[in-house]
């Protein structure tokens, strides 16, 4: 029987990739969404992915969710902690409701996906988490001080846990994106987009293809050394020390 990987996030953008590349490795893959029904229904009828529709931002919708994919496909192995939403503006313009929406996909949902599924991959002595960070939650981003701070956090909560399972046959890792060509990077005006990309070395956005490779080799059983790392992946935009 292959092993299970559940991304969250997993029907559009990088999560599509991600999806994907674990698929095509031969994992049955789980794919997350939030709301974008139709976005799911084209996914799946596409890839033969199965989609899972809750709220990552809370606790028991994930309780339910994986409990649904586990009864469906088998315990999951590999977690990709992928979905993440942006409510961008300036602090002293932000709203209460910002904040917490942010916190809640991007931060809690490390807690509400990983907290249920841990114990499992311990019993079993085998179990592989990647969480996604962003650039931003490495170097700050100016008009995103509750992303930056949720992406942080994603950081900080990788090498706390990786810690803690390391003797388990669990190993918890993070990716960390620059700016990649996904429809709301595309979606930027023009001028802000070409000032972007004049700020990375390369010369160019990242792919989604690019993120998923980094995701598939973590994933692998031969990955096993590698744990409470964050890989970044940014065209040497920012150079984490």
């Amino acid at each position: 029987m292959s092993k299970v990987a559940l991304v969250t996030g997993g029907t559009r953008g990088i999560g599509h990739a991600i999806s994907l590349a674990l698929r095509d490795v031969g994992y049955t893959v789980a794919a997350n969404y939030a709301g974008n029904e139709e976005a799911a229904a084209a996914f799946t009828k596409e890839t033969g992915i199965k989609s899972y529709k809750w709220n990552v931002g809370d606790y028991d919708a994930c309780v339910q969710g994986i409990a649904s994919v586990e009864a469906e496909l088998g315990p999951v192995d590999v977690l990709v902690n992928n979905a993440g939403i942006t409510r961008d503006g300036m602090l002293h313009k932000m709203t209460l409701a910002q904040w917490r929406e942010v916190m809640s996909v991007d931060l809690d949902s490390m807690f509400n996906m990983c907290q249920p599924l841990i114990a499992g991959m311990r019993d079993r002595g085998f179990g592989r988490i990647i969480n996604i960070s962003s650039i931003n939650g490495q170097k700050g981003q100016m008009g995103q001080t509750n992303y930056s701070a949720a992406k942080a956090g994603v950081i900080g909560f990788t090498k706390a846990l990786a810690q803690e399972v390391a003797k388990k046959g669990v190993t918890v890792n993070c990716i960390a994106p620059g700016y990649v060509d996904t429809d709301m990077v595309s979606a930027v005006p023009e001028k802000v987009l070409e000032g972007i990309i004049s700020t990375i070395p390369v010369g160019r956005l990242g792919k989604c293809n690019e993120i998923a490779h980094c995701v598939k080799f973590l994933a692998d059983e031969n990955a096993c050394f590698v744990t409470g790392a964050t890989i970044t992946v940014n065209g040497a935009q920012y150079i984490a020390g």
